[in-house]
């Protein structure tokens, strides 16, 4: 069984015509239900309505790093702003500040990007619905969602194809100006990226 502190890489990386492809991980994170996904794969962490504070903080560092440890470059989606009325953005501010020390402490690179940035990469409009986003997902990267965390796989999915393109590893042919977005935001070093 692997560990939240388990460092030893043991996913190989893909390899592409330009050598090989390192492992991005894209990670929506959510106190109820974390979307997690790479080029291949999507998967959630999702915590019961009981889980609250420091225990559900706990579960969640455990479960999102067994999914993270591994990865050469991780693309976290930054705070949604606009969602003032929901609860518990301190305990989520929280955890996304807990991901990124996590990553710091491990040496693993990682990249914040705003929703809306997201939004418009992944299907050409900056304020696009979750369905429309997986709409893109399946019309442009062959990728379909579905089950009650549909929508936040489909983001960990895009968070992933964000990175890859930020990396010139693009997983769909997609228009220049989609790409162009993903400039402003928060990337590390390409150099730290290693695959």
């Amino acid at each position: 069984m692997s560990t939240l502190f388990d460092l030893a890489s043991q996913v190989p990386a893909a390899t592409t015509a330009a050598g090989p492809r390192p492992l991005v991980i894209g990670a929506d994170l959510s106190l109820r239900s974390t979307g997690i996904g790479a080029a291949e794969w999507s998967d959630s962490v999702r915590t019961k309505a009981s889980m609250t504070g420091h225990p559900r903080l706990a579960f969640l560092m455990r479960e999102i790093g067994s999914f993270l440890r591994n990865a050469d470059l991780v693309v976290l989606e930054g705070p949604s702003y606009g969602h003032a009325g929901q609860g518990g953005h301190e305990e989520l501010a929280g955890l996304r500040v807990m991901v990124q020390h996590w990553l710091w402490r491990r040496e693993i690179p990682y990249a914040v990007v705003p929703p809306s940035t997201l939004k418009l990469f992944f299907a050409g409009h900056g304020q696009a619905s979750k369905a429309l986003m997986r709409g893109a997902a399946e019309r442009l990267y062959g990728r379909t969602f579905e089950g009650p965390a549909a929508s936040d796989e489909c983001d960990g999915f895009a968070l992933a194809a964000a990175g890859y393109a930020w990396l010139g590893h693009q997983l769909a042919d997609i228009p220049e100006r989609q790409i162009e977005a993903l400039a402003g935001c928060q990337w590390p070093d390409r150099e730290a990226v290693k695959a």
